[in-house]
C-alpha cells in the first residue's frame, strides 16, 4: 500500500492512541462520540486486514504512515 491510506482523521486519532490516549480521553479531545472514534479505528484495521490496534500501528509505523 501506498501512503496515504489514512484519512486525515484517522491518522490524528492514531497518532493519539500512540501517544497513549483512551478512546474516551481522543473522543474529548477532538470533540467527537467515542463510538466515532472506534468507527474510524475499525476502518483503519480493516484497511489493513489487521485484527487489533496493536497490530493497526505497527502496520502504520511499517508503512511509515505514523513515527514514534
Amino acid at each position: 500500500m501506498a501512503n496515504g491510506i489514512l484519512t486525515a482523521r484517522e491518522r490524528e486519532i492514531f497518532e493519539l492512541l500512540i501517544q497513549n490516549m483512551t478512546t474516551r480521553e481522543i473522543a474529548k479531545k477532538l470533540n467527537i462520540s467515542e463510538k466515532t472514534i472506534r468507527n474510524h479505528i475499525s476502518n483503519t484495521m480493516q484497511k489493513l486486514g489487521v485484527n487489533g490496534r496493536a497490530a493497526a500501528v505497527v502496520e502504520l509505523l511499517k508503512l511509515n504512515e505514523l513515527s514514534l
